[in-house]
């Protein structure tokens, strides 16, 4: 498939809001009842978007986004189902915001990424907030230039990990004050999770419950998607 998006839109400034990483600059799309917001550096082109609904979504058009070729209901249905967090929508005709999902997910996907669904919040390792949404992909393989969120390096890696989960006394509850999930990149160490969540593999045959985790962002660990402390065999820990 054409990864190539020719946008057509105007960047917006650089905005903190829910749904945008800091400092990023999204492309903006509006027809009559929605408007369609769009980060380049989110896109991984899965590609939900152009399987569902390509005569809004289609790669090599300029814009490549046009929102009045579907109701702002399709649309909304439709954005909601890319998991990165890359497409965003505002309603402007009393239609509904897209829900946050009462329960936080993490899908370990099949030679891919972390996907996070639900009351998500991520941070630098400074600790300073750098996103927060309900839809995220979360690096694994060690190499995205966009840490900690994905940026599909892991294709020119090929990585490759079947996403199983195993070891699940590495998922812990010691309970959780907050709805949501926080995750936290440590300096050259893994990503930490704390707040209550459900993980589950690209098999479908485990899912762990527990409020706390720390899961390899480094792509060598020998427990994935759990971190073993393989990080710290790596050239430059430590710096």
């Amino acid at each position: 498939m054409d990864t190539e998006r020719d946008t057509g839109g105007v960047p917006a400034e650089p905005v903190t809001t829910p749904g945008v990483v800091r400092g990023d600059r999204v492309h903006t799309f509006r027809a009559p009842g929605i408007t369609v917001t769009w980060s380049r550096t989110r896109c991984t082109h899965a590609a939900e978007c152009v399987m569902h609904l390509p005569t809004v979504f289609e790669p090599g058009r300029r814009p490549w986004v046009d929102a009045s070729q579907a109701s702002a209901d399709a649309i909304a249905r439709v954005v909601t189902r890319c998991p990165t967090g890359s497409l965003h929508f505002e309603r402007s005709d009393g239609g509904e915001p897209e829900a946050t999902p009462a329960v936080n997910t993490v899908f370990v996907s099949r030679h891919g990424p972390l996907h996070l669904r639900g009351d998500i919040e991520v941070r630098d390792e400074d600790g300073s907030v750098l996103l927060r949404d309900t839809r995220v992909a979360l690096c694994r393989c060690g190499r995205s230039r966009t840490k900690p969120l994905c940026d599909n390096s892991h294709q020119a890696e090929r990585f490759r990990e079947p996403g199983a989960i195993t070891s699940p006394e590495r998922v812990e509850d010691p309970g959780a004050d907050e709805p949501g999930l926080r995750v936290v990149p440590r300096h050259n160490g893994p990503l930490e999770l704390s707040g209550a969540f459900a993980i589950s593999g690209a098999d479908g045959k485990v899912m762990l419950a527990g409020t706390r985790t720390k899961l390899c962002r480094c792509g060598t660990s020998g427990a994935k998607p759990f971190c073993d402390g393989s990080h710290k065999k790596l050239p430059g820990y430590g710096e």
